[in-house]
């Protein structure tokens, strides 16, 4: 079996990562076939995600995302790949995106 832990500080407070961490949670379920639950909590969150092969679980609080997962042992010869793909997610997910330009309609 291999062990995969990703830590990830953040300024967000709670709100707004538990966004992100449903946001995270979708893809999960879309991409890898994961089956997620959601608990929510008053100073922690927690998702729990399962799929053949893998079990863990992202902790989300105020300042921090924390997943630990247990890779099988078919599933663990991928354990570097998985790995960046959930580091790029979760990067992807943290990083501020600018606002959107409006454009004006111009006049003929």
């Amino acid at each position: 079996m291999a062990d995969l832990h990703i830590l990830r500080e953040h300024g967000l407070g709670l709100m707004e990562a538990r966004k992100i961490a449903f946001k995270w949670a979708e893809h999960a379920e879309e991409e890898f076939g994961m089956a997620c639950t959601y608990e929510e909590g008053k100073a922690a969150d927690e998702v729990s995600f399962t799929r053949s092969g893998v079990q863990g679980t992202l902790s989300v609080t105020k300042d921090r995302f924390e997943l630990n997962a247990k890779l099988g042992f078919l599933v663990g010869a991928f354990k570097a790949r998985i790995e960046s793909e959930i580091v790029k997610n979760l990067d992807d997910l943290l990083t501020p995106r600018p606002p959107a330009k409006t454009q004006m309609a111009r006049k003929k």
